[in-house]
């Protein structure tokens, strides 16, 4: 009887183990399935989330069509992209259900620190899990259940090393080189001293504003003064994207234009790496937020450092591109030419964040430097294809941002607004942008020949918009409370001047009486009158002589150098350096001058041909060497002109070619002769 007994019992423990694998079995199938549904689920919600903004940028496009073709000029594509995005925010906070209920609060108390990658055990099985950020006590429960929303949040260093980079290369490669060197010490005045003007006065006011705020209880944590700085730092990057497009499309006045456009250009990379000086500003002792002399020099230093070798990267990678570009056969292959030019633009980025440095600045001296050497050696195909190509990926990088803009209003979920830090962020911004103008044009005109007009400071004053770096500042850092809270602030005022000052543009203008309709290459007259006109009505004269005479001293000590040594190496134009280096260096000259050069040479004759006529002969100069018209050539350094005075060297001519301008005392017969009343020399 026991036999039978044990072998039932044998049986029974047998069957009910084989029962607990099918289930173990089972239950792990159903696992798998539901994470290949989680899955599956997640990746449709990403796609859902990348054709919303495709979306949104194909309306703002059909838009702007509209707008073009009724001629609307009240609202700017920028402020259309945020509407639209504003309406998807309003329809993915309060049209979609949450679809997510499975946050569950564990608790590490022997733990000091956050891990960035946590790897968690759930019944055997080892799950990683990444870090997001830091979430306040009082919103725990408060996380985003939405996982739709959580997907159209994206990570702000998408913005930076993504968006950002076609917009501020495209700033530096499409730069009008004869309007902005005309001004470049204007420009240079405002963006330097004019942002760290407005960064110290907003960041001072600001901090009086968060002791009222301190005062009346409306602040909840902790605001320091450096916290201050930092928003005075961010809110000075302007971005008159709105202003500049009207005044291309009114053809406004071009030194306006270009004013504005250099300012908000520079502006920009001078507010970024002023905000990182501000961050790594850290004093010692037991106050970290007191002002220490030694750490407020250091963080001088640090500016200084980060700005000087963002721009030597920049120009570098620009000038290996250059090399690269002359040496090598790749025009022969315009895909490769332009694949090879782009990817050396961006990475310029990339390697200048990687090694601790700026990419704003880098790239958009890479912009700069790319536009003045390589541009000179790529073929017509890649010229054309690399202008299109930054034209188009800075028009949907920018939208892009602007409609991020208007979602981030109703995704962003840790949005504090305080209204008496909007209310005073306004005043100090208008009071910061008025002390940026004003002052600097008043010294700035002592010494300028052609004045900054009142009607233009107003105008200067009324374009201070702020847009996509100010965003992409604001939402890098939103860990703490003063940050947060700065970067609500800073949505909005975005939205306000985008809209508003925007669509404000077109009656300022009018008002102010400002030129419209004014061709670029027409200048109005000086205000003071150093030419006298004897005969003739053409302009070329007056424009060629006002440039000359108004074009910054800094570029024109440099430019010789450039035209007769840099160009030569790193492009296919310019005077052979056979001709402009030592005889010692002969061997060197020969390695470094490309057949080009002389082709180029003989076009460059041909096209300066038509600014050296003379009523009795034709006398062509280049270099050292001129050629008359009757064929016969010498060797010399200057030609004598009618007036007795000796012309130009070739440097001078080809800085006024390069400019766009030349001063030409005497042109074809039947024009007119302009005779200097003052040496402006």
């Amino acid at each position: 009887m026991q036999l039978p007994v044990r072998s039932a019992l044998l049986l029974l423990l047998l069957l009910r183990a084989r029962g607990l694998r099918a289930g173990e079995r089972s239950s792990s199938a159903m696992e798998e399935i539901a994470t290949e549904k989680e899955a599956e689920e997640s990746h449709r919600q990403d796609s859902v989330s990348l054709l919303t903004f495709i979306l949104l940028l194909t309306l703002t496009i059909l838009t702007i069509w509209l707008f073009k073709h009724r001629r609307v000029r009240f609202l700017h594509e920028t402020g259309l992209a945020m509407i639209y995005g504003l309406i998807v925010g309003v329809i993915l906070r309060y049209g979609s259900p949450s679809s997510s209920g499975h946050d569950k609060p564990f608790s590490c108390s022997q733990e000091d620190r956050p891990f960035t990658t946590l790897l968690v055990n759930v019944s055997g099985k080892f799950f990683e899990y990444t870090l997001k950020g830091e979430i306040s006590p009082g919103k725990i429960h408060n996380v985003e259940q939405n996982d739709m929303l959580r997907k159209v949040t994206f990570d702000p260093e998408v913005f930076f090393n993504i968006l950002l980079p076609p917009i501020i290369f495209h700033a530096g490669y499409s730069l009008k080189k004869r309007h902005f060197f005309r001004n470049l010490g204007s420009i240079l005045a405002y963006a330097f001293l004019g942002t760290a003007v407005s960064c110290f006065i907003i960041g001072n006011l600001m901090y009086g504003v968060v002791k009222l705020m301190k005062l009346v209880g409306q602040l909840s944590d902790k605001f320091y003064y450096t916290d201050c700085l930092f928003f005075g730092a961010v809110i000075s990057a302007t971005d008159p994207v709105t202003v500049l497009a009207i005044f291309n499309e009114l053809h406004a006045d071009v030194d306006l234009y270009a004013l504005l456009f250099g300012e908000s250009v520079l502006n920009d990379a001078v507010a970024i790496v002023l905000s990182s000086s501000i961050v790594a500003y850290q004093p010692t002792g037991e106050n970290t937020h007191a002002f220490d002399a030694a750490a407020f020099f250091k963080s001088v230093g640090v500016f200084l450092g980060i700005f000087s070798g963002s721009f030597m990267m920049g120009a570098v990678t620009g000038v290996v591109t250059a090399l690269v570009t002359k040496f090598t056969k790749l025009h022969c292959f315009p895909l490769l030419e332009t694949a090879l030019f782009f990817l050396m633009s961006w990475s310029t980025f990339l390697l200048a964040e990687a090694c601790g440095f700026t990419g704003v600045v880098a790239v958009l001296f890479c912009g700069i430097t790319q536009a003045h050497y390589t541009y000179n050696n790529l073929s017509v195909e890649s010229r054309s294809r690399t202008k299109q190509l930054f034209e188009v990926l800075h028009f949907l990088a920018e939208n892009f941002i602007f409609s991020y803009m208007g979602l981030a209003l109703f995704t962003f979920q840790k949005h504090i607004f305080s209204p008496i830090f909007i209310i005073g962020a306004f005043i100090a911004i208008f009071l910061g942008r008025a002390a940026h103008i004003y002052p600097l044009s008043f010294f700035l005109n002592l010494g300028r020949r052609h004045k900054i007009s009142w009607n233009f400071q107003h105008m200067m004053m009324f374009s201070g918009l702020r847009g996509a770096m100010a965003f992409a500042l604001a939402i890098r850092d939103t860990a703490t409370y003063s940050h947060q809270m700065m970067f609500s602030t800073t949505l909005l005022i975005v939205f306000f001047t985008v809209w508003i000052i925007g669509g404000g543009t077109t009656p300022m203008l009018s008002w102010l009486n400002i030129r419209v309709g004014v061709d670029p290459d027409q200048d109005p007259p000086p205000s003071n009158d150093s030419f006298q006109v004897l005969q003739g009505d053409g302009p070329d004269s007056e424009r060629g002589n006002r440039t000359k005479q108004e074009s910054a001293w800094l570029f024109r000590l440099w430019y010789s150098f450039d035209h007769n040594y840099l160009k030569p190496i790193l492009t296919h134009s310019g005077p052979p350096l056979t001709t402009t280096l030592p005889s010692c260096c002969g061997l060197l000259a020969r390695c470094l001058t490309t057949p080009q050069v002389y082709e180029n040479q003989e076009q460059l004759r041909e096209e300066d041909s038509d600014f050296i006529l003379n009523d009795g002969d034709l006398t062509l100069t280049y270099g050292d060497t001129t050629i008359t018209a009757n064929g016969s050539s010498g060797s010399r350094t200057a030609t004598t002109s009618l007036d007795g005075r000796k012309t130009k060297s070739s440097s001078e001519e080809a800085l006024e070619h390069e400019l766009g301008t030349g001063d030409h005392e005497v042109t074809s017969r039947g024009t007119r002769l302009v005779f200097p009343l003052e040496d402006n020399a």
